[in-house]
């Protein structure tokens, strides 16, 4: 068992199949050779046969398999390691955004600027498993979307997933799964309608979500070219390790705390990286409980709570985009700020291969903002100086933004760069890197939000951590609550 795990607390959750603790850990029965989400709904184990694992990789290390019910891999990730700001979280992020995939562990260590072996025994010591065990684990589970979701040949579905041969992902699909790869497709569920070309993927989330909030919220920043929004739909390019990508978000059509992702990839490949960037975009591993806990605790935000329980904090699929969109956005209306954008994505992004609707281009990347002239964009020269600036800090390398950078460091390199100030800096360390728990500092909307509620900065420091990201997200509902819906409330007078 993990040992940061409390084994009582754990079988309690599974004892009352509480949901919210799916992703959290997993438990793993003795006697079956079989590990569980915390609410699955199969009879539930004596405590004698039970251990816990805070990963999927820990439990199949210690030999157990999947359970074909309650499906263990189809829940939100962990909300630990987006809250924690550690090595270990870092990595995890890291190989989340398959890092190992594409680089190995050697780059990994390199991204996090530790040996190979410090980045294992650490990773060990807390999961018991090293990298490795952690990336298999997480090739499993997009080898089970692949087979469940596409009717590819299993050949492709392997080299996808990012196993080295066939071999090895029969191997694994068997050890995991208690079955070859042609069975788990025949006993996949049933798919929602698809399109050719285009993966469908569930992206599950923890309730209260209400998908519609942040796609619309999302969908009235969307930049031309770049992004699109219907109403419901909320659509955009991703910059993808392979080549530009397209993902379509909508609520799911069942109503249950998950969004419907639709995916068109260059290289199948790149679904080890679209998904937790789809993911990190919605900010779908959120604890919204644990955040709510807090915040509604405070009498200044307690309404602010209960009118829009597990409010979520849109983000950026990828730093170096939301701190060059921060640039673009200062003291300009968000209207200005679109306008601004899609011009620098129609000059310097990167192209797809056919426009898919509305969109054309992936947003830059940070040579190729650098390198481009931006004197007819309509930006100051000092803005333009700035966000140059920025671009080239990001492609020499001394400035990070990637999913398992320090965040106190990025902050403190980006506030190096002239004309990049506290507010800017902090706006990227909250939406590009995920951080929960950020203010402000000057924020207009949020200074009349914070009038409005008789509260002060002073609260912000104290009271509301280590969820100061979500109270800001709050006080900006109540400041343009144009920018903010929620979901109708169901009819229950029926019921």
């Amino acid at each position: 068992m993990t040992a940061s795990l409390d084994a009582e607390r754990c079988y309690r959750a599974v004892a009352s199949r509480d949901a919210r603790f799916d992703g959290w850990f997993v438990t793993a029965v003795r006697t079956t050779g079989i590990y569980c989400r915390p609410s699955c709904p199969a009879r539930t184990p004596a405590a004698a046969n039970v251990c816990f694992f805070g990963t999927a990789a820990g439990a199949q290390a210690a030999g157990f398999r999947a359970c074909r019910r309650c499906r263990p891999d189809a829940v939100p990730g962990s909300p630990e390691w987006d809250v924690r700001a550690d090595v270990v979280a870092r990595a995890m992020r890291l190989i989340a955004d398959g890092e190992v995939e594409r680089t190995g562990v050697p780059g990994l260590a390199a991204r996090l600027g530790y040996s190979e072996r410090q980045v294992h025994r650490l990773l060990v010591g807390e999961l018991g498993v090293g990298p490795l065990a952690v990336a298999r684990a997480q090739r499993a589970q997009t080898a089970r979307v692949l087979v469940e979701t596409t009717d590819l040949p299993m050949a492709d579905v392997a080299f996808a997933a990012g196993f080295a041969s066939v071999r090895q992902f029969n191997d694994t699909v068997r050890e995991v799964f208690a079955c070859t790869p042609s069975e788990l497709r025949r006993r996949r569920p049933g798919r929602e309608g698809g399109t050719p070309g285009w993966l469908t993927l569930r992206l599950a989330a923890r309730a209260p979500f209400d998908a519609a909030e942040v796609l619309h919220f999302l969908g009235l920043h969307a930049v031309p070219g770049l992004e699109e929004w219907d109403g419901t739909t909320f659509s955009r390019v991703l910059d993808l390790p392979a080549g530009p990508g397209v993902v379509r978000l909508s609520p799911a059509a069942d109503g249950g705390p998950a969004v419907t992702a639709r995916l068109l990839l260059a290289d199948l490949r790149d679904l080890r990286a679209a998904v937790p960037r789809c993911r990190r975009l919605l900010d779908l591993d959120a604890d919204p409980l644990a955040v709510d806990e807090v915040l509604g605790a405070d009498p200044a935000l307690a309404p602010l709570v209960a009118g829009a329980p597990g409010r979520r904090v849109p983000a950026s699929p990828d730093g170096p985009e939301a701190a060059a969109r921060a640039v673009l956005g200062q003291q300009v209306s968000v209207a200005g700020a679109r306008t601004l954008t899609a011009r620098v994505v129609a000059l310097a992004g990167t192209p797809l291969a056919e426009p898919v609707g509305t969109l054309t281009h992936a947003f830059p990347r940070p040579a190729a903002l650098a390198a481009a002239d931006l004197s007819a964009v309509g930006l100051t020269g000092a803005r333009r100086r700035t966000l140059t600036g920025l671009a080239a800090a990001l492609a020499e390398g001394r400035v990070a933004l990637d999913p398992g950078c320090d965040r106190e460091e990025a902050a403190r390199d980006l506030l190096a760069l002239p004309g990049i100030g506290p507010w800017t800096a902090s706006l990227v360390v909250m939406r590009g890197l995920g951080d929960p728990d950020v203010w402000l500092p000057g924020d207009l909307a949020l200074r009349r939000a914070l009038a409005a509620v008789g509260s002060s900065d002073t609260d912000a420091a104290t009271r509301w951590r280590p969820w100061r990201s979500y109270a800001a997200v709050h006080l900006w509902a109540l400041a343009a609550p144009t920018l903010f819906t929620r979901s109708p409330a169901p009819d229950r007078s029926a019921s």
